[in-house]
């Protein structure tokens, strides 16, 4: 198997009839100008060593000593062998809160960017885990299913918003019956469910849910984002500037209050934990010390080719061609005129 570890280079051949070009018009340029100053019959007289064949070997063999350096850095690489490597790990689900109440800013910039954050660093950290993610407000969708693809799950946790879920609401039952829907089924791994809330608006049976997660070992761990106190929930317009504050049919402004406690009944009853977010602490990251210690069970496979650097069998050829025009000269010399010139004009 054959690849190009660095093919964005391979766009630098594109300088090399650019460089031709400019040769070409120089070489042209230099001929007119002789052509100006003395007669066809003087430039012998004028010039006698001067070989226009010379310095063209010269140009060819520089431009052909880039376009190997240009292929070594774009390092060719053959692969030399197929390794079957075992994948070995947990599966985590996170469900996100979506609903608007996450736009609260007692957490800064807001609980959903804040909560975000930490999903993000968290799967820069992962490694062999299997990661999926449920977004919910008054219904729960499946946003990643499980993968081992961090980085196509970082791009579409980018995409989450308020507007990923249009219905209102805060179903976290719902969040919870889908992610143990979601896990494999053939796979007997350890799983876990991370749930990322400000736990206000209870609606669905949160306790079927529950006592389904305990029957399948599944644990849930939880972080609360905002404050007891309460917050209000910031309007914006179209153009990102705050308006004012999201108001009840009495004109009174909204408060998001966390409900910590039944988060806090939510992972007890499951053998979790549950942590209050903050503006300073990382608590996903707690999380995935607490997951760390759970044990990995191998759950399937994937093979790797392993490719071999072959980048300097062209740069040292490069370099020698380099070499070797630098000690050539422009002027004739009798052996190389025979071999190189012929007659020489």
């Amino acid at each position: 198997m054959f690849r190009f570890a660095h093919s964005e280079y391979l766009t630098l051949f594109y300088l090399l009839p650019l460089l031709a070009v400019v040769y070409w018009y120089y070489s042209r340029w230099r001929n007119n100008t002789l052509k100006k100053f003395s007669d066809p019959g003087m430039k012998n007289v004028l010039f006698p060593k001067f070989s226009s064949k010379k310095r063209l070997l010269k140009f060819s063999l520089k431009l052909f000593a880039i376009a190997l350096i240009i292929l070594g850095l774009a390092n060719p690489q053959f692969g030399s062998k197929i390794e079957d490597v075992k994948q070995v790990g947990i599966d985590v689900f996170i469900d996100l809160d979506v609903s608007l109440s996450m736009t609260a800013e007692d957490i800064k910039p807001n609980r959903l960017e804040k909560a975000k954050y930490e999903i993000s660093k968290l799967i820069r950290r992962l490694n062999g885990d299997r990661i999926g993610l449920i977004v919910f407000a008054g219904q729960a969708y499946v946003q990643i299913p499980l993968t081992t693809d961090y980085s196509a799950a970082k791009l579409f946790l980018d995409a989450v918003s308020t507007e990923s879920v249009p219905v209102p609401g805060t179903a976290i039952a719902d969040a919870i019956e889908l992610s143990i829907k979601s896990f494999k089924k053939d796979a007997n791994t350890q799983k876990a469910i991370v749930l990322i809330t400000d736990g206000e608006d209870f609606q669905g049976d949160l306790k079927t849910a529950i006592d389904d997660a305990k029957k399948k070992g599944i644990l849930i761990y939880a972080i609360g984002l905002g404050s007891p106190e309460g917050a209000p929930i910031p309007i914006y317009n179209k153009a990102g500037e705050q308006i004012g504050y999201k108001k009840d049919l009495n004109g009174n402004v909204v408060l998001t209050k966390l409900d910590e406690a039944t988060l806090k009944e939510i992972t007890e009853a499951t053998g979790g934990k549950y942590y209050r977010g903050s503006n300073t602490e990382d608590e996903l990251a707690k999380i995935y010390n607490d997951l760390a210690h759970l044990k990995k069970t191998e759950f399937g496979a994937k093979k790797i080719t392993d490719y071999e650097d072959r980048f300097y069998y062209l740069l040292i050829p490069a370099i020698l061609i380099l070499l070797i025009e630098s000690f050539i000269p422009e002027s004739k010399s009798e052996l190389l005129s025979k071999l190189i010139e012929g007659n020489e004009d």
